[in-house]
């Protein structure tokens, strides 16, 4: 059953009608979904889960991460009730007070021999061979949200321990504060152990503190955004800029105002561009590891209004908080068991991490806490805006292009949807949940990354099928080179592996740039080998029974169009065009690889190269548009491209520019020289 808002007001709020009681009647409804569970104040927060093999616990859990699944339920839920607790601090939800639920399950999981202890850090080292002593454990993260959560209801919950109580908890977080931790956005977990204990008069070594925090500081990479590993994903988001604002307010501005100064600076750069992440109705982009945290990705704004000099637009932060909001609880599908689903909308394992349980998804409760907010803050009393959306005109795609994380976002008026092209990726070539979660070529947020197929193509990624060897090889590697001329230049390797030379690989010479719809790929490629079948998927289409497909052909270009809805009736339409160089283009059939429909469509695109040196056509030219109606494309929408001309006499495009001319009145011209000396990983 799907959240839906009474008595909306679009006078406040004219894109979504939503206001701060609508917010708190979402708290309400995710919690009714958890406590239906609980049947007693001893129970601690465990839902039911469906899946056991990926997920934890499962047969190959270690008996300490058994505990931390409890702690996930505890923690990651009271990101909805603290809030709400401090709100109405006599709140009930399916009969259960939450205050006193809450402050009586903190103490259990602090208490050693209590059924719901936790373990503290120095219990699970003694289960360890001293070998595994640099382990890193789950119970790290959770006591984060934690002191986070007991900040948030300080009167109602952590003022009301006594001193034994308080002194037992801060006994727990002391050592899971100062040890062990993984070496990137984790450091954020023990900084704000740190700084919660040290605001409550706990002794902490300082040391430590300026140690997490400087190296912090340094995974930033411009623009905004901090790298989370070889990657960049929504961490940067839901982790470095919610956590660092509330640790400058817990203990920086006063500790270390340098590095404060640092990450407010880092903070408010970020809001300068991070509402053209969304569409135009506030959505979420699937895109980067742990998709299962969902709108979470909305917290970013509210860590922002943490800070002492915030530039955070509160009427745009609300319009997409509110909007990614609705995108997973205006859903019928949304939910299992009354709480999210390990998927991004429905259940979908292909994109769930063996690091989640049933409880991980409650980590999109973070965007709750925009209910500390006062209900006299501008975050609730501004007018909604939309930004970037406002201000196009019709056929307009506003282009944000950052070089620090090798993002560009593409903001297309007519459709309103959010194309994402990301650089400085590479994954293992075996890691299917990587390739789709970070190495696609584009991200859109109305089509949600389609899962590995069963044959040789692959949604939005290009592929090499080796015919002689039955091998097909996966692009794994993105790097990055920036725009020019309007024209985003990247490289993709397939089946990189980096103790190969590059010439021993199959690349992709990336060319691509926007239409009103959607993107033209002008594409350039690169082998050592013959008996190739080279192939480019497009978007994977939900496929709920009533598609329509027709195909068309002009002027040598063939397109395939397709029709339908997805699984909760939106109308849905998507064209593949294919101009030089493919030679076929077809419909692939899949099921169960579409986080919206259990039946979907790829088109693709596909070529041979039979022989090893012989001079032909190198560049690749396809597009694929979108559209969230029945309306039909015109035609040359979908044959975009009136003339392609190449320097060589061959037509080829093996050396020189490529010029396009559109039919919208622009002339784009490709020219790969020069990426080769400047790329980015």
């Amino acid at each position: 059953m799907r959240f839906e808002p009474k008595n909306l007001d679009f006078q406040l709020s004219p894109y979504t009608g939503l206001t701060r009681q609508h917010w708190i009647d979402a708290a309400k409804y995710m919690l009714d979904g958890i406590f239906r569970h609980i049947k007693n104040m001893d129970d601690p927060v465990i839902v039911p889960r469906y899946e056991t093999e990926v997920t934890y616990p499962n047969a190959h859990t270690p008996a300490w991460k058994v505990q931390a699944e409890i702690f996930e339920g505890l923690a990651r839920s009271f990101f909805l009730a603290a809030p709400l607790i401090h709100i109405e601090p006599e709140v009930t939800v399916a009969g259960m007070p939450l205050r006193e639920y809450y402050k009586k399950q903190i103490l259990k999981a602090c208490t050693p021999g209590d059924p719901c202890y936790v373990l503290g850090y120095e219990d699970m080292v003694k289960t360890e061979a001293p070998s595994e002593r640099l382990n890193t454990y789950q119970q790290t993260v959770e006591t984060c949200a934690l002191v986070i959560c007991l900040w948030l209801s300080k009167e109602e919950i952590w003022d009301t321990y006594t001193r034994e109580e308080r002194d037992r908890i801060a006994a727990f977080l002391t050592p899971y504060a100062h040890k062990n931790t993984v070496p990137q956005n984790w450091r954020l977990f023990n900084m704000l152990d740190l700084a919660f204990l040290h605001m409550n008069g706990y002794p902490i070594d300082k040391g430590i503190m300026r140690h997490h925090a400087s190296v912090i500081l340094n995974y930033y990479t411009g623009d905004g955004w901090y790298r989370d590993g070889h990657a960049m994903d929504y961490y940067s988001a839901w982790a470095f800029q919610v956590y660092s604002p509330i640790w400058c307010q817990w203990y920086g501005y006063e500790n270390e105002p340098y590095l404060a100064a640092k990450f407010e600076e880092n903070s408010n750069k970020l809001m300068e561009t991070y509402s053209r992440m969304f569409d135009a109705d506030g959505w979420v982009n699937m895109w980067g590891r742990s998709n299962i945290y969902r709108n979470a990705a909305t917290s970013a704004f509210d860590g922002n209004l943490f800070l002492r000099h915030s530039e955070a637009n509160p009427g745009l932060a609300r319009r997409i908080s509110s909007g990614a909001l609705m995108q997973f609880l205006g859903r019928d599908d949304l939910m299992y068991e009354g709480v999210p689903a390990l998927g991004f909308y429905k259940n979908f394992i292909p994109l769930v991490q063996s690091y989640s349980c049933a409880e991980s998804p409650f980590w999109l409760a973070k965007a709750f806490m925009c209910l500390h907010l006062p209900e006299d803050h501008p975050f609730w009393t501004a007018k909604e805006e939309n930004g970037v959306w406002d201000e196009m005109r019709a056929g307009e795609t506003r282009e944000t292009v950052l070089n620090g994380p090798g993002l560009c976002m593409a903001n297309h008026r007519d459709n309103g949807t959010t194309e994402l092209r990301t650089g400085k990726v590479i994954r293992k070539r075996d890691d299917n949940n990587g390739l789709c979660c970070y190495a696609k070529l584009c991200y859109s947020t109305k089509y949600p990354w389609e899962a590995s197929l069963a044959g040789r193509t692959e949604s939005q990624m290009y592929t090499v099928y080796d015919e002689e060897f039955h091998t097909l090889k996966k692009t794994n590697a993105l790097l990055w080179h920036g725009s020019r001329d309007g024209v985003l230049y990247r490289r993709a390797f397939l089946h990189y592996d980096s103790q190969a030379e590059m010439h021993w690989m199959h690349c992709v010479d990336l060319a691509d740039f926007p239409v009103a719809n959607g993107m033209v790929r002008v594409d350039k490629f690169r082998t050592f080998r013959t008996g190739l079948v080279v192939s480019l998927g497009s978007y994977g289409f939900p496929d709920t029974g009533d598609t329509q497909i027709r195909v068309l052909e002009k002027d040598g270009a063939k397109a395939i169009v397709v029709k339908g809805r997805d699984s909760q009736g939106r109308e849905k339409q998507m064209a593949m065009t294919v101009f030089a160089a493919w030679e076929n283009l077809e419909v692939i059939r899949s099921r169960d690889t579409n986080p919206d429909s259990a039946d979907s469509i790829v088109l693709s695109a596909s070529l041979k190269r039979e022989n090893l040196y012989a001079y032909e056509p190198f560049v690749m030219v396809s597009q694929i548009i979108t559209r969230e109606s029945m309306e039909d494309f015109t035609e040359d929408e979908i044959f975009s491209i009136r003339e392609i001309s190449y320097t060589d006499p061959e037509g080829c495009g093996g050396y020189g520019p490529v010029t396009l001319k559109m039919k919208d009145g622009r002339t784009m011209t490709v020219d790969y020289l020069g990426i080769e000396g400047d790329l980015e990983i």
